[in-house]
């Protein structure tokens, strides 16, 4: 049967979806047909979720029970607890994340996948939980006690607190908000189609997001975030910009945080959190990295020669959990906790009518090799 071979499945639509949209040449995102733009300046991250869940936003009556269920989930059991604090404190947080999300599913049981009223309390759990579980690695691992999640804060707030034991400024929690809201979704990415594909065998959805989370993971992904931080402490200043950019570029080497593979314009999601940048300076005092990656991008332009090569969502959202005081490793967790609503109502949608995902190869080995016995190898 004759192929035709698309490396990496580029341009290979893998389902059809009313969850999200990216138009790259315009630079324009939408999550169930509303520009992120908008629900950045009007939503939070809950009303977001329940919309790319359930299709549609929710009334006032609807987010407020929404919300009172995944208040009353924030909490973890002890044995996850125990089970965090027996992970080595040098691995990283991702993997820490991916096995608690695993062993909720033990705690949990969701195998009743064709269950609607099942399939609701396990994504309440899931994005409740996700929250808890990153704060309590994030302090356990550098011998601190776990703080739990307070009722009376709303979801950004709370997750700060739990970081830090400290109640977040206004102008902090809701940053962290609307970074939530940036990062919740983006229609077939890795992670997306590494968890649809789990999804797809009809496993329990801690199983799927495990998945996802494995596949996020990956500094190609969502890891790329925390390689910006570290690029920028390694240029030093922006005089030292243009050296090292010349050097990566001469080496063939990528400058991380730039490019994608959908935009050919600067991602609208970078410049909604250059934005933020300023909100949480005037918060909390300029950042030296902040500089350096306007250069970088001033550099990057005019090296570049026209190519449709721009700041992606990782370049920027580092330096604003990196001025709030949040260690580097929690950067791509804090990434899962958003995007679990994505790929949770990837998971809803599929359901409806789902088929194994079962895609081909092109052989290229040889046929009717012998055996050789081992004694004659």
């Amino acid at each position: 049967m004759p192929h035709d071979f698309m490396p990496g499945l580029a341009g290979v639509p893998a389902a059809r979806s009313t969850v999200s949209d990216v138009d790259g040449q315009r630079g324009v995102l939408e999550y169930r047909g509303i520009a992120v733009e908008d629900l950045c300046a009007k939503s939070s991250f809950l009303e977001t979720s329940y919309l790319l869940l359930f299709e549609r936003l929710p009334s006032r009556t609807e987010i407020a029970q929404f919300a009172a269920d995944l208040t009353h989930h924030r909490r973890i059991k002890f044995r996850i607890v125990d089970l965090i604090k027996c992970l080595p404190e040098h691995g990283h947080p991702m993997d820490a994340l991916q096995a608690a999300v695993a062993a909720l599913g033990m705690f949990y049981p969701g195998r009743n996948v064709r269950d609607p009223h099942n399939n609701y309390w396990s994504a309440v759990r899931l994005l409740a939980k996700l929250p808890t579980i990153v704060a309590a690695h994030a302090r356990l691992r550098h011998g601190d006690e776990h703080v739990p999640p307070r009722d009376d804060l709303p979801f950004a707030d709370n997750f700060l607190y739990m970081l830090s034991d400290q109640v977040p400024t206004p102008v902090l929690s809701r940053t962290l908000d609307l970074c939530l809201i940036l990062h919740a979704e983006h229609t077939m990415n890795a992670s997306t189609f590494t968890g649809l594909v789990t999804a797809s065998t009809l496993a329990d959805p801690y199983t799927v997001v495990a998945s996802a989370i494995g596949a996020l993971k990956g500094p190609l992904h969502g890891g790329a975030n925390e390689e910006v931080v570290q690029m920028l402490r390694e240029i030093g200043s922006p005089k030292q910009v243009r050296p090292y950019v010349e050097a990566k570029l001469q080496a063939k080497e990528k400058i991380v945080g730039f490019g994608h593979r959908v935009y050919k314009v600067k991602d609208p999601r970078a410049t909604i959190l250059q934005g933020l940048c300023k909100d949480v300076f005037r918060e909390l005092g300029p950042s030296p990295l902040y500089e350096i990656a306007l250069e970088v991008e001033r550099v990057m332009a005019d090296l570049m020669g026209g190519k449709p090569v721009h700041p992606n969502v990782d370049f920027y959202s580092g330096i604003i959990y990196d001025k709030m005081g949040i260690n580097v490793e929690c950067f791509t967790p804090i990434f899962a906790m958003a995007r679990v609503a994505g790929w949770l109502a990837h998971w809803f949608e599929q359901l409806k009518e789902n088929k194994l995902y079962r895609p081909d190869q092109i052989y290229e080995g040889e046929h009717n090799r012998p055996y050789v016995p081992l004694e004659h190898r």
